[in-house]
């Protein structure tokens, strides 16, 4: 048993210490990269020329031709409103036919067939929107490949598979300028895992 502690307590201690080195080695690095990235950057947003230019502006030159997109040209909030709407109706429709077609996509071992309609039109819209409602069991619903593309896809149009978790609520919380009322938790006694939350309260805070 002594010995079970002292390799417990050496384990523990080397995973300690791993995290220390690697919370210093990534501030370093932050610290480093933060005047030239930020130098970068500004060259960037200011249309100013940089070096790299000659190796990749070929690059972006074409994809602002294929696009139609001109780089001089800004876009007015009409533009970027239905830029955006078409972008998120994209992203609905490919994670819904992607739920659809898991059945006969590669990355299945438990061989699950198609998602149903119903469910894989809730889940794309419900992402899309950010309300990340999970109706489903992911391990006896989605095939490895499905869970990993929405979540891939879904990052870069600010919407997640990841469900938000239920375990907790809003606490109070309070700025200079506003404040919002107490919003209290209380475990459900039927379940561990679902909380029930009291409507707000109507007492000024």
């Amino acid at each position: 048993m002594p010995l079970l502690y002292i390799v417990g307590g050496l384990v523990s201690l080397g995973l300690l210490i791993y995290l220390v080195l690697a919370l210093l080695i990534y501030l370093v690095v932050l610290l480093v990269l933060a005047k030239p990235l930020g130098a970068y950057m500004a060259r960037v947003y200011e249309g100013r020329r940089i070096g790299l230019d000659r190796a990749l502006g070929w690059l972006e030159r074409l994809i602002y031709r294929v696009s139609g997109i001109s780089p001089k040209a800004e876009m007015g909030w009409k533009t970027y409103a239905l830029t955006m709407l078409i972008f998120n109706l994209a992203g609905v429709l490919a994670v819904y036919v992607l739920q659809r077609l898991q059945g006969v996509l590669p990355l299945n071992p438990a061989g699950l067939g198609a998602v149903s309609p119903d469910s894989s039109f809730n889940t794309a819209v419900s992402f899309a929107t950010n309300t990340n409602w999970q109706g489903y069991g992911g391990e006896t619903t989605m095939s490895y490949l499905t869970q990993m593309l929405p979540r891939r896809s879904a990052t870069s149009g600010s919407i997640s598979l990841e469900p938000r978790s239920t375990s907790s609520c809003r606490s109070r919380s309070s700025s200079r300028w506003f404040s919002f009322p107490r919003v209290s938790c209380r475990r459900s006694a039927h379940t561990r895992r679902s909380p029930s939350c009291s409507p707000p309260s109507t007492t000024s805070p």
